[in-house]
């Protein structure tokens, strides 16, 4: 009997894992973790493994506001809403667009100016709201779309569709694209790595399907770390169990693993394999990491009273830069609270707070480190938000609906001109007017400056070849420096 059946007539792999401590525990590890280096895709496609062209970017930190920030309360100023306050409105614009449930109803739509002063900053003069004044001094810095677009109008399917390029779920993650194309520069760290927090409500639920791997090989799913003393769930050793047992099981794990494949050549034999030696590695390089002990005071200074708080927006900015710093290649940060339907006025400020001032100190941090000469920072939302108020009307206190036709984003960094504004919207805040930019050319313009030609970084699929912009995308070029 040769080694391949005596493990199938002694043991289940359950049991097996179990009794040699690695248990389920691991198993849900390794359902997290991503390797680096090439691997070998479906049918011997070859993963990428290096761009296509010279890239400009070689790592994304990428700012998800979730819940859908509103521009007009931000970026987009536009004096006729203050005009027209409480006037209809026009059925011209609108054009019959449809609607969420939530306005469906309303008989009347009021228009409602932005309670807060806006004013134009650096050479671009772009309008900047009051409420967003760290971000309004490194203007200089930054590339504004102010055209975005998508067709998703409820939450769930457009944050899908911008972290994934479709609107149902199940599609591979940016960030997982990017692993499988171009694998990591850090033998021991993720190439994807997800942080999460709150605003103060909260509200909008994050799924693991936006970090997902999708139909990609397992090792390129996101990496979730969370504050605390155990930040990714399952790395430390049980009890019992010391960094040299560990190392001679997996040894005689491998030995089995790589028996087992020699009869059914399944191919997740070996990402599993790689996910235990990632785990393996991270025990040791991932506390260091995400240790913000030895950082000086003037840094948190910087990033603002909260990054002292493990797991709120402004800590994980910090934690973003010191995985850029260990060649991680995609960094997401997802933050919740955005979607403010009514009290916008008071909501908006404390959310806009608690950003704010960690967004702009990232950038700077970055900037004086000399890592923005090669990283691109993405910072917005799924999609924007209407100019007429949701509910009542009062100057103090009103709502805003989702709105997908345009919003606004910035980015910064390597490969995108500095202090510049790109398209325009109607004065309602409502229409593109010039230059707009689609979900998939935002995705494509992404992987371009990170070397990859979007077209044919592809994945075969039940019988297709898949990408991360579908069948859509162009690149922006105009946005390019």
């Amino acid at each position: 009997m040769n080694l391949q059946d005596e493990i199938h007539d002694m043991m289940s792999r359950r049991t097996f894992l179990g009794q040699t401590g690695a248990g389920l525990g691991a198993m849900a590890l390794a359902s997290l973790l991503n390797p680096t280096g090439a691997l070998a895709g479906p049918m011997g496609d070859p993963i990428i493994g290096k761009p296509h062209f010279p890239p400009k970017v070689k790592r994304v930190i990428y700012l998800f506001q979730s819940g859908a920030p509103s521009q007009l309360e931000l970026f987009d100023y536009k004096p006729k809403l203050e005009a027209m306050w409480g006037q209809e409105l026009p059925e011209s614009v609108r054009k019959g667009q449809r609607l969420t449930g939530m306005t469906a109803g309303q008989s009347r739509f009021p228009l409602a100016a932005s309670r807060f002063k806006f004013a134009q900053h650096g050479q671009s003069r772009a309008w900047v709201s009051e409420l967003l004044p760290y971000t309004a001094k490194i203007t200089d810095e930054l590339c504004y779309i102010r055209t975005m677009n998508t067709e998703a109008i409820n939450h769930d399917p457009a944050v899908t569709f911008i972290q994934t390029g479709s609107q149902q779920a199940g599609r591979p993650s940016f960030g997982s694209w990017v692993s499988y194309g171009l694998g990591s520069d850090n033998q021991n760290m993720p190439a994807f790595v997800v942080l999460l927090s709150k605003g103060r409500n909260g509200d909008q639920p994050l799924y693991a399907k936006l970090w997902s791997n999708g139909f990609l090989p397992s090792v390129h799913q996101g990496v979730v770390f969370r504050s605390g003393p155990d930040p990714v769930f399952y790395l430390n050793n049980p009890p019992g169990i010391d960094r040299t047992s560990r190392r001679r099981m997996l040894d005689y794990l491998t030995k089995l693993h790589q028996e087992q494949f020699k009869h059914v050549l399944d191919p997740e034999i070996n990402n599993r394999m790689q996910q235990y030696e990632m785990a393996y590695r991270m025990q040791a390089s991932v506390p260091e990491t995400l240790d913000l002990s030895k950082e000086p005071g003037y840094i948190f200074d910087m990033y603002g009273p909260e990054s002292r708080k493990p797991g709120t927006f402004a800590a994980n900015c910090l934690l973003a830069r010191k995985l850029i710093e260990k060649d991680v290649k995609f960094v997401q940060l997802y933050h919740q609270g955005w979607d403010q339907h009514g009290n916008l006025p008071n909501d908006i400020q404390i959310q806009t707070k608690s950003v704010d001032q960690a967004s702009a100190a990232l950038v700077m941090d970055l900037k004086q480190r000399g890592l923005l000469e090669d990283t691109l920072v993405i910072w917005g939302g799924e999609f924007g938000r209407g100019p007429y108020s949701q509910g009542k009307l009062a100057r103090d206190n009103y709502g805003r609906d989702h709105h997908p036709r345009c919003y606004t984003i910035w980015m910064t960094g390597a490969g995108v001109k500095k202090s510049f504004v790109y398209g325009e919207t109607d004065e309602f805040g409502y229409n593109i007017v010039k230059d707009p930019v689609h979900i998939h050319d935002f995705q494509a313009t992404v992987m371009h400056l990170m070397g990859v030609d979007h077209e044919k970084m592809t994945f075969k699929h039940q019988g297709r070849r898949y990408r991360l912009t579908d069948v859509h995308g162009k690149v922006v070029k105009p946005l390019l420096a």
